[in-house]
């Protein structure tokens, strides 16, 4: 266990140890000490290593993440997990804005609530919310997939492509193009895995799937005023 203080010995230090990991090192396990808020913790990694944050972060947490594993014990502020590429973050508490915006890969885990923009922009990444999400989550989600065990705030998915959408609690609207879509069997399937990967007390059956109707693919002036 390699054990690091962000107080005593630096942010930028941190980073250069942690992103100087290959695939063939033996230093794979990692515990930062002393994060207090700190933004860009544990960012662009690139080999498959374990990071245990010991407290709440700052933003961008996680960002551009490939293999490494990275567990938040507290929580995180913006743009947590974004544009992750692969590899697993954690957070134990809550999330703030844009959690896993633009994420190509990999399975964001978010334990309490997240705010707003959730998934804004996602492009293949898995998120699990095992609280409640804010509005304008989903917003242009191309990619991937968006479980919420909670409620969903408003404009859920607005303007989304083929992200898909499980939400169990309530959702106070959709955004434009997005609507509630049949749960067919593969979609319980997708679910369960996801619901187990997160640790998450849920059953598939208890959510609703929500996705893009595709009118937005191609502008009509018939619509302009939906767009």
């Amino acid at each position: 266990m390699q054990s690091y203080d962000v107080a005593e010995q630096g942010l930028r230090g941190l980073n250069a140890a942690l992103q100087a990991q290959s695939t063939e090192t033996n230093q794979t396990q990692w515990q930062v000490q002393n994060p207090k808020g700190s933004h860009a913790i544990a960012v662009g990694l690139d080999a498959p290593i374990e990071v245990t944050v010991k407290g709440s972060t700052g933003y961008y947490c996680a960002g551009m993440n490939q293999q490494a594993t990275v567990r938040v014990e507290g929580s995180v502020g913006p743009g947590v997990a974004e544009n992750m590429m692969s590899g697993t973050v954690i957070v134990e508490g809550d999330a703030s804005q844009y959690a896993g915006a633009t994420g190509h890969g990999g399975l964001l885990v978010i334990k309490g609530n997240a705010s707003s923009r959730c998934g804004i922009s996602m492009k293949g990444i898995d998120i699990v919310v095992h609280g409640n999400i804010g509005h304008m989550s989903a917003f242009m989600a191309q990619a991937g997939t968006l479980v919420v065990c909670g409620d969903a705030g408003d404009a859920l998915g607005d303007s989304l492509y083929e992200a898909r959408l499980f939400v169990r609690g309530s959702v106070r609207s959709l955004g434009a193009d997005c609507i509630e879509k049949e749960m067919r069997p593969e979609h319980l399937t997708l679910l369960a895995d996801l619901l187990e990967r997160a640790g998450a007390d849920a059953k598939p059956e208890e959510f609703k799937r929500y996705g893009s109707a595709r009118q937005l693919y191609n502008f009509d002036v018939d619509n302009a005023a939906e767009y």
